[in-house]
């Protein structure tokens, strides 16, 4: 095997916190980046060390404002203009990713602009966890590393030793991903079927599936106003459930998401951090994503495989 490049890690103004912990666990120190702004709010990135021949990873998630992606497509042209070697962007929460299809007339698909950008400043590769749609990989013509949260996840809800754990998911949506957390703790799932009027506003709920003394777990990839989550979690206890938590990847926690997390019947909320808590609540648990992400990128300059990382049922 020839020499590996130099590794430099750099994180966008938004993503620091979680970049520091990424860059800790693989055992580098953040690479020097300063981002400037003009009065009008312009935004000027520059590194503040050399890259030239090195494999770069730039850390930023692209949640609200637009600013984050604006900030990161301009970092991955800074670096390609300093002639860095490989660069990899790693987005631990992929905005826009709702948008990935036409649902009605006249809409745009937001993800594949999203990773049109992305490819035409000259990405290498896209790591990210646990994409709204799973399809959106097939939006890039490079490497996307696809990394799940069920690794994170799992381990603590054994740990919590509930006697009869049964999964659920919020919404039909999200079948595929309930049923994976359901292989893995090898139990049974339920669904909730809802209509929603409008984005963000659901007309009328049910439950498919008996719940009656089982301590149910409620898995989403994201919560943004909490609705759903807490109006699943009513209906299943409302059926007789002995308790219900939820886990969710990406903790978007818009509008009046805390306090509806805070008044639920939910025992906790288990979330991640990629994305930042805007403010404590006590029902919420912080898992960190640093650790797998570090892990990821050590096996991507080492040229090993990344599935490895992945909880596999089927061994």
């Amino acid at each position: 095997m020839g020499s590996f490049n130099t590794v430099k890690i750099f994180s966008g103004s938004q993503s620091e916190y979680l970049a520091k912990d990424i860059a800790r666990f693989f055992g580098k120190e953040l690479g020097g980046y300063t981002l400037r702004k003009f009065s009008d709010g312009e935004l000027s990135p520059s590194f503040e060390e050399s890259v030239r021949g090195c494999d770069v990873f730039l850390i930023q998630s692209t949640f609200p404002p637009a600013d984050n992606l604006l900030e990161l497509l301009l970092m991955v042209d800074a670096a390609r203009r300093a002639s860095a070697h490989y660069v990899t962007v790693v987005i631990p929460y992929f905005g826009y990713a709702r948008q990935d299809r036409k649902d009605k007339p006249r809409v745009a698909i937001a993800a594949k602009v999203v990773a049109n950008l992305l490819t035409s400043v000259g990405v290498d590769r896209l790591m990210t966890i646990d994409l709204h749609a799973g399809q959106i990989q097939g939006f890039f013509d490079l490497p996307v590393d696809h990394l799940e949260g069920t690794s994170i996840f799992v381990p603590y809800i054994q740990s919590l030793g509930l006697k009869n754990l049964l999964i659920a998911s919020p919404d039909m949506g999200g079948a595929a991903r309930a049923r994976n957390f359901a292989k893995f703790l090898n139990v049974d799932m339920i669904l909730c079927d809802k209509h929603r009027k409008r984005a963000n506003e659901i007309a009328s709920m049910q439950v498919i599936g008996d719940v009656e003394g089982m301590d149910v777990v409620l898995v989403d990839d994201l919560i943004d106003t909490g609705g759903t989550l807490c109006k699943a979690a009513e209906l299943i206890l409302g059926k007789g459930a002995n308790s219900v938590r939820a886990i969710s990847t990406h903790a978007i926690m818009s509008g009046k998401a805390h306090e509806n997390i805070a008044n639920s019947v939910l025992e906790e909320l288990i979330i991640t951090d990629t994305i930042p808590l805007k403010q404590q609540n006590e029902k919420i648990r912080v898992l960190s994503v640093a650790e797998i992400f570090a892990k990821a990128i050590g096996r991507i300059r080492d040229h090993e495989s990344i599935s490895s990382l992945f909880i596999n049922y089927h061994q």
